[in-house]
Formats: structure tokens, sequence, C-alpha cells
């Protein structure tokens, strides 16, 4: 992935990624719909990997896996609406030989719309879960966020 194309940003330990609410986000009365939620994090994640220097798509050709999602906790706290901007704040909370957890936070300016606890899962092509590349673990350390 070409990082110079990422549209998210490092601010210390945390990943920034900026969105806009569309038309095709939200349900009848304008509101975002739920499951939208889950992509906007999504994107965040792959934006914070690529510029952390994680290529998932050259491990997935190469063969080696890819992450998986095991578990996403996810909790609403407010609406988005139609034309908001939001920005999906996400720092690594705990890596394993084999998954990271990433906690992920949807921000609309001071307000949390929505927060998940996300269990990544590297798994091989059998779908089977295994340790994921050593120098994943080695650029995750570094970003790996101590405290509350």
């Amino acid at each position: 992935m070409d990082v110079s194309f990422a549209p998210g940003r490092f601010a210390g330990l945390e990943h920034h990624f900026v969105l806009r609410v569309y038309f095709e986000d939200t349900d009848l009365s304008g509101v975002v719909y739920h499951a939208n939620y889950l992509r906007f994090m999504e994107r965040a994640r792959s934006d914070m990997l690529a510029l952390a220097g994680i290529d998932q798509r050259a491990a997935h050709e190469a063969g080696e896996g890819a992450y998986a999602l095991r578990e996403a906790n996810i909790r609403y706290r407010a609406p988005a609406r139609l034309g908001d901007e939001l920005v999906v704040v996400s720092r690594l909370v705990r890596l394993r030989p084999a998954a990271v957890d990433i906690h992920q936070r949807v921000m609309r300016d001071v307000t949390i719309v929505a927060e998940a606890e996300i269990e990544a899962v590297f798994v091989a092509p059998s779908g089977r879960p295994r340790r994921q590349p050593a120098a994943w673990m080695e650029r995750f350390t570094p970003l790996l966020f101590k405290g509350n």
C-alpha cells in the first residue's frame, strides 16, 4: 500500500482517521446505520497498519495469511448524522504472537459516538490462527499503548 495516500496519521501512540458521513452511510432518519461504524473502524485499522509499515496485501498474496476479527465489542453512545465529520481514534492495547487487540473510538469533536474493543487474529490461508510475522511484532511494539 502506498502510504503517501493514507488519509490517517499518528498522534503519539494513537492513530487518527478522519471521515465524513455520507448519505449512503445513513438510514432513513439520516442517522449512521449501526453496521457502518464497523466499516469506519475497519478503514481506520487498515490505514493504521499501513502507516505502521504492515503490508497486509503482500502477506496475503505470499500465502502467509491475513487478519480476521475474532471479537468486536461495540458500544453506541450518540448518533452520528449525515454531514458529520468524524475521527476514528485507534490504539494498540495488547499484542500476542497470533493476535492484536485494538481499542477504537469514533469521535465527533469531543463526543464519543461509538467505541469498540477489537481482537484481530492472524490466520493462515487454511483459516487457522498462526503467529503473525516477526517484523510486524517489531513494528507494533513501539506503538503499544500502556495505560488507560
